[in-house]
């Protein structure tokens, strides 16, 4: 469990830098400011739920179910809510992904970041250690 944390942080921290720079450089002058925005939203997010699953890698060790629902959660939630706003800020360039469609899915990624916060908080509470 332990690497398989570290390596889907590890992904995910390099897609992050990757995704950053590209904001900053390929999408400047392409996409409106609000977009920019949304972009750099996902980046930030995809960031911090990556350290999180660092600090996982912390606990993994335990073999808590609590990690692993964490775990899962956050994964979900960089793939939902991050790859969500990137698809959302990028419409108006790709020509893919209709709000309608993919706006209510921002929303559940953030759900599911929300309950990774949770998982961690419980799986502290219940370590012996």
């Amino acid at each position: 469990m332990n690497k398989r944390i570290i390596l889907t942080a590890s992904f995910f921290g390099l897609a992050a830098v990757v995704l950053g720079a590209f904001g900053a450089h390929g999408l400047e002058d392409k996409i409106t400011d609000n977009d920019l925005e949304a972009w750099k939203t996902a980046v930030d997010y995809q960031f911090y739920h990556t350290l999180a699953l660092l600090f996982l890698a912390t606990f993994s060790r335990a073999k808590n179910t609590y990690i692993r629902f964490s775990f899962i959660t956050f994964t979900l939630g960089i793939l939902l809510f991050s790859g969500s706003l990137y698809v959302l800020s990028t419409r108006a360039i790709t020509g893919f992904g209709a709000a309608g469609m993919l706006g209510p899915v921002t929303p559940v990624g953030g759900l599911c970041f929300i309950l990774g916060w949770v998982g961690l908080f419980v799986a502290t509470i219940k370590n012996k250690g």
